[in-house]
């Protein structure tokens, strides 16, 4: 894991990168300092911030993901002078920097710079994987391996685009247009973006292998029973064949194919098959406007859902438009509050903790901004509170000019 084969490097290299690995089972077997990213061998803290870097898979996954034929493309818009764009990007744990990466580019390819915090704890002080004191250098390479496996481990993610209801309806017709065309010389197809065509690939591939924990799958069964009022199956023509995703209203013998069923059911649909045969605790679950097409009722419901989804150990990422929504995880943010402090109500099996939430606020040409939990406001974005002042303000004008033109036509003429 630390360096691969041993006669990958020559004796006296050897010699010197084990000595570095003897002076890190010293730092280890200090238990009463942290044990620190500055404390790794030089190798592996290089190695790290390289990975973090990498200009090639950036800039190619970039490309496949917003589908570019290159990223100076995404300058366009930007209202900059320099016809420069820039992403920056700081990872914190607390009031602590973990990382940060920026990558820039004005016409002529992406510079990419990055940093990790050399004071990132890895170990605490009293971390129960210390107790044992570490003597030779397996020991370290052991340990470097749990470390790996508990904190950096590459987990599945995954994304509902803003464009699923129609691919749900559609899916279909679009497999077979592929396959209709695909022998036809100098044929173009208009391709999708990488996220799209991820999402697509998922529901033409679709298997029930795959079984996702007790708990997120409750949560796939409480949103088919409190939203969708029914259940989301799927039929194969032929065992090799790809999905037909069906759905069956309560106590119904019937079944309506997604095209038939309304765009909240096909919204929510390849949400429900996610939970139940694909999302692990500890992934993370990207979703685009989950409130798409709900009655604000039910985009009150569904931040229910995505609270159980953090109580089951999901990670959770939204973008939404919706203030019911927002306004209903600052309760259930306040619900939480009220747990700490050793009282509970009705629904207080669906909460959130203040620390598990961020929310953050995007603006045209001007950095995100984070929107902190406020107990009385909860998460408010200014400019929703201006566009409501400005509606109520003008409603409460209206209201007076009617009235007035009222009063001035009952008045007789002498």
């Amino acid at each position: 894991f630390l360096y691969g084969p041993r006669n990958r490097y020559p004796q006296s290299e050897q010699k010197a990168l084990e000595q570095e690995l003897l002076e890190v089972v010293e730092k280890l077997n200090t238990l009463e300092h942290p044990f620190k990213f500055s404390d790794l061998p030089q190798h592996i803290s290089t190695q790290s911030e390289s990975m973090l870097t990498n200009q090639e898979d950036f800039i190619n996954e970039l490309k496949r993901c917003l589908d570019l034929e290159s990223v100076s493309k995404l300058i366009r818009f930007t209202g900059s002078r320099d016809n420069e764009m820039k992403v920056a990007l700081s990872v914190r744990e607390g009031d602590q920097t973990c990382w940060s990466f920026e990558a820039r580019d004005a016409g002529s390819g992406p510079t990419i710079t990055g940093h990790i915090n050399p004071d990132i704890i890895l170990l605490e002080a009293n971390d129960a994987m210390r107790k044992t004191e570490f003597h030779e250098i397996s020991d370290v390479e052991h340990l470097f391996r749990i470390l790996h496996a508990r904190r950096w481990r590459t987990r599945n993610a995954y994304y509902l685009p803003a464009a699923r209801s129609g691919i749900m309806q559609s899916h279909g017709v679009i497999k077979l247009a592929l396959v209709k065309h695909a022998t036809r010389n100098r044929f173009e197809v208009s391709t999708f973006s990488g996220v799209i065509g991820d999402f697509f690939e998922q529901i033409v591939n679709y298997r029930e292998s795959t079984i996702s924990p007790n708990s997120v799958r409750r949560v796939a069964e409480e949103l088919e029973a409190e939203l969708l009022e029914g259940r989301i199956e799927d039929k194969r023509p032929a065992s090799e064949a790809s999905p037909e995703f069906l759905y069956r209203p309560e106590q119904s013998e019937y079944t309506l194919r997604m095209s038939h069923a309304s765009a909240m059911v096909s919204e929510l649909a390849p949400l429900v098959y996610l939970l139940r045969h694909s999302v692990q605790r500890g992934e993370l679950l990207i979703i685009e406007e989950p409130e798409s097409h709900l009655h604000p009722d039910l985009q009150t419901k569904i931040a229910h859902i995505l609270a159980r989804l953090v109580r089951a150990g999901v990670r959770v990422l939204i973008t939404t438009h919706s203030n019911y929504l927002l306004q209903q995880i600052g309760n259930l943010i306040r619900e939480g509050e009220l747990q700490k402090l050793g009282e509970s109500t009705s629904e207080s099996a669906d909460h959130l903790k203040k620390e598990e939430v961020g929310a953050w606020q995007f603006h045209k040409n001007e950095p995100v901004t984070e929107l902190p939990f406020d107990l009385v406001e909860g998460i408010e974005p200014e400019d929703h509170l201006d566009i409501a002042e400005d509606l109520y303000n003008r409603a409460a004008g209206l209201q007076n000019r009617i009235e007035e033109t009222k009063a001035g036509d009952a008045v007789e003429p002498e």
